[in-house]
């Protein structure tokens, strides 16, 4: 009886790890929460900004203040160089490109530290209207014609969307109730997440299409690169010891991804040629290192650019001034 005891407390044990284990794993390969609490959309943006933090230090490396973001900052101490840990945006593609929102209108999830006392005074300080939700109160603060919805779905996750109907930050607290579960999240997202490289700090998903996309392709250097609107994009940052770029383009046919190819190869050497050419300044060898590590390769129906960023130029890409364009500030008489 004893033996038996034993052996079934070593069984109950051993399950018991093999559950957290397989819970853990599941948490590990699920898509980060942030990108989880999206509502359906067109695309999706996850940044995880702490490794770039770690990489760059570009939060230490001071940057010019708009008069509105320095006056948000000092309402509510929040800096999003410093205190924002990872964001993620939901792309929503409008039917009226010149109605308010534009082409695009967007629906966003940021984690970091915040002080939701400081934070919560602001948003009612600015907000035209207020609305309770499942346990959720969502501010609504006029700006350019639209309305941005922003709600606190807990002590450091903030969820804001632009959308003309208030049926996305609605979406967003429904999820916020089952973040928990591993691998929860949108149609777009769970299709496509599992082709995203492991270790990637920054990665996007969707379909190329408008503002992007106009006249069926994308120009640079005044080539068209041919991107149907059918055309999925899966583009991925990772960090291996380098930044490291990956830009997939699933395309419909096979002789789309071949054009797609040999356009992105065109438009490869003419930038590089350009290079050569152009003054020395001090992000010339890192742009050259850049230029140079890029490779373009087809397999079948899909378009693959690989190619490595030097931390110099992403640490300058990051250093560009920081801005809040939706909130409108403190005591302003007209939404900015």
């Amino acid at each position: 009886m004893i033996h038996r005891r034993k052996r079934f407390s070593i069984a109950i044990v051993i399950l018991v790890l093999l559950l957290l284990g397989g819970a853990i794993y599941l948490r590990k390969e699920a898509p980060p929460e942030a990108a989880r609490l999206l509502p359906e959309s067109d695309g999706i943006v996850y940044l995880n900004l702490r490794p770039l933090r770690s990489a760059t230090h570009f939060d230490q490396h001071p940057v010019q203040h708009s008069t509105e973001y320095q006056r948000f900052i000092d309402a509510t101490g929040i800096q999003f160089e410093r205190d924002l840990d990872d964001a993620a945006f939901a792309l929503h593609r409008m039917k009226d490109p010149n109605g308010p929102n534009g082409a695009v209108a967007f629906s966003e999830v940021f984690t970091g530290k915040f002080d939701g006392r400081r934070l919560t005074t602001y948003l009612a300080s600015v907000a035209a209207s207020q609305e309770a939700y499942a346990g959720h109160t969502i501010y609504s603060i006029p700006s350019e014609g639209r309305t941005v919805r922003v709600t606190l779905l807990g002590y450091d996750t903030v969820a804001v969307s632009n959308t003309p109907t208030p049926e996305q930050i609605h979406a967003m607290i429904d999820r916020h109730q089952t973040a928990a579960l591993p691998f929860s999240g949108s149609s777009l997202l769970s299709k496509y997440y599992p082709q995203v490289p492991l270790l990637s700090i920054a990665w996007g998903i969707g379909q190329i299409q408008a503002p992007l996309n106009r006249g069926g392709g994308i120009r640079v250097f005044g080539l068209q690169i041919p991107v149907p609107t059918d055309t999925m994009v899966i583009g991925s940052l990772s960090w291996v010891g380098h930044i490291h770029l990956r830009i997939e383009e699933i395309a419909p046919t096979e002789a789309t991804a071949a054009d797609t190819a040999e356009s992105v190869q065109t438009i490869l050497r003419l930038a590089r040629a350009a290079q050569d050419a152009a003054s020395p300044g001090p992000l010339d060898q890192p742009m050259r290192s850049m230029l140079n590590s890029i490779r373009m390769e087809r397999h079948s129906n899909k378009a693959v650019l690989t190619g490595t960023i030097p931390t110099p130029l992403l640490q300058h890409l990051l250093d560009a001034p920081q801005d809040i364009h939706d909130l409108p500030t403190p005591g302003s008489d007209q939404p900015h």
